[in-house]
């Protein structure tokens, strides 16, 4: 990773770990991480059976279990900067954010329309006034529809410190 790539990850590294420490007490918690999967269901109106809110709280689990390597139940910025990477966000990271985006995908198609990717997003601590734009630098055909692949590949990016349409909108 170049110098400037390195940097542009350390930046999008901390204020991905700021948008997860829910209590903004400097760490992520357990509580903090898996109340994302909360979060969602509550803003998608999704059931606790769903299968898709059971799948979402596995992978969230099988995320947190990756991230807190050494099992004290937090995890600093420092952590996260050193264990967040492309092999990282390609076996671990994905599965989790995927299944946060199948949830807010209400008709199962794999894709998100403005309404629906903003519902995510703020349920994600996202501002909600930045999703507007972070859907229209996805939205690259103008079709009124972001792609659960094409939502995936931008955060990828943003986390390795390459160029991310939504990363770049949303902060």
């Amino acid at each position: 990773m170049g110098r400037t790539a390195a940097a542009a990850a350390t930046v999008a590294r901390g204020r991905i770990f700021a948008m997860m420490d829910a209590d903004g007490d400097g760490v992520i918690s357990a509580h903090d991480y898996l109340s994302r999967v909360d979060r969602a269901v509550r803003a998608t109106g999704r059931s606790q059976d769903d299968p898709l809110v059971v799948a979402a709280r596995r992978e969230a689990h099988k995320a947190w279990g990756a991230m807190d390597a050494n099992g004290d139940g937090k995890l600093t910025l420092e952590e996260y900067d050193a264990w967040v990477g492309a092999d990282k966000f390609d076996n671990v990271c994905r599965f989790a954010l995927g299944s946060l985006f199948d949830l807010a995908d209400a008709d199962g198609d794999g894709a998100l329309s403005k309404d629906e990717f903003t519902v995510l997003r703020s349920a994600l601590n996202n501002a909600p006034g930045n999703a507007a734009a972070a859907f229209n630098a996805l939205d690259g055909d103008d079709d009124g529809w972001v792609r659960r692949d094409e939502y995936l590949a931008s955060i990828r990016s943003y986390v390795i410190g390459d160029a991310s349409p939504m990363g770049e909108a949303l902060y």
